[in-house]
C-alpha cells in the first residue's frame, strides 16, 4: 500500500492511498492534483474520505465522483456534497481493504471526524483533517478550547508509531511557535532541524509520528509544567493547573504569532 501526500493550493495536502490499482483520497480540496495522480499511476479512484466542511477540503468532491464514481465517506453532522455516506465516531469503513476507525474530533469545526487506520502497511494511519498538526493544532473556528482538548486527547491516546497525516504544511511555522513555548526542549530542537532540512531539500515534512507529536507539540503537552507556565506568562489569567485553560491560551498566542 502506498501513501501519497499530493500538494494542493499553497499548503494543502490531499492524501492518496493507493495498491497499484485502486486508489482513495482524502479531503480532495480541488480535483487536479487527484485526477494527474490517477493518470500518471493508471489508478482508478474508489474511495474519498472527508474529514470537515471547508471548502478547502471538499471543493474537489463533487468533480472527483462524477469523474470517477468514487463513493464519498464524510461527517454525519456537517454540509458536504452529496450524496455522502455520513459517519460519526465509532463507525469504522473499509477502504481499499483497509478497516478505518472513525474518531469524532470537534474544535477546528463542529462535526469534524479523523480516521484512523490500526492496521494498516507500515504502521497506523491517522487522517485527522485539521484538527491535529504536526508541531500545532487547528484553529477553533466553530468548536470550544474543551472539545479541542479532548479531541487532541483522544488522538494522543493513539499508538506512538501512528503515521500523522494532517492536511498542511505548516509545520515549520508551528515549530517556530513551540520553540517559543519550551525553548529548551531538546527534541523540538531537534525536529525542527530535521524538518527545516526536509522542506529544503523539497520534500514534505509529513507524516510526522504520534511519538513525536507528543514530544513536541505543545497543544499536546498541555499537562506539562514548562508548557503550563509558558501559557500563564502568555496571559496571566491562565490557569495552570488546567489543562483546556492552557490550551485555550496557547491557542491565543498562536493565532497572533510572528516569529522573530
Amino acid at each position: 500500500m502506498n501513501l501519497l501526500p499530493l500538494p494542493a493550493f499553497t499548503d494543502n495536502y490531499i492524501w492518496m492511498l493507493h495498491d497499484g490499482h485502486r486508489a482513495a483520497v482524502v479531503d480532495p480540496g480541488e480535483p487536479g492534483p487527484v485526477l494527474q495522480a490517477l493518470q500518471h499511476h493508471g489508478l482508478a479512484l474508489e474511495a474519498i474520505l472527508v474529514t470537515h466542511h471547508h471548502g478547502d477540503h471538499v471543493g474537489g468532491v463533487a468533480a472527483l465522483r462524477e469523474a470517477t464514481g468514487a463513493t464519498v465517506w464524510g461527517p454525519a453532522r456537517e454540509t458536504i456534497p452529496e450524496p455522502l455516506h455520513r459517519l460519526s465516531g465509532g463507525d469504522t469503513v473499509e477502504v481499499l481493504g483497509l478497516r478505518f476507525s472513525v474518531i469524532d474530533v470537534p474544535g477546528h469545526t463542529a462535526g469534524h471526524i479523523a480516521y484512523h487506520g490500526a492496521d494498516a502497511p507500515g504502521g497506523p494511519l491517522l487522517f485527522c483533517g485539521d484538527t491535529l498538526f504536526s508541531g500545532g493544532c487547528g484553529r477553533l473556528f466553530e468548536g470550544t478550547p474543551a472539545q479541542m482538548q479532548q479531541s487532541l486527547d483522544h488522538l494522543a491516546a493513539l499508538p506512538p508509531d501512528t503515521r500523522v497525516c494532517c492536511a498542511h504544511e505548516y509545520t515549520l511555522s508551528n515549530l517556530a511557535f513551540a520553540r517559543a513555548v519550551e525553548p529548551a526542549n531538546a527534541a523540538l530542537l531537534q525536529y525542527s532541524r530535521d524538518c527545516e532540512a526536509r522542506r529544503a531539500a523539497g520534500h514534505p515534512t509529513l507524516p510526522s509520528r504520534l511519538g513525536t507529536e507528543h514530544a513536541v507539540n505543545p497543544f499536546l503537552r498541555t499537562r506539562e509544567p514548562g508548557v503550563a507556565r509558558a501559557a500563564q506568562a502568555f496571559d496571566p489569567r491562565t490557569d495552570a493547573a488546567d489543562p483546556v485553560a492552557v490550551l485555550a491560551a496557547l491557542r491565543a498566542w498562536k493565532n497572533d504569532f510572528r516569529p522573530n
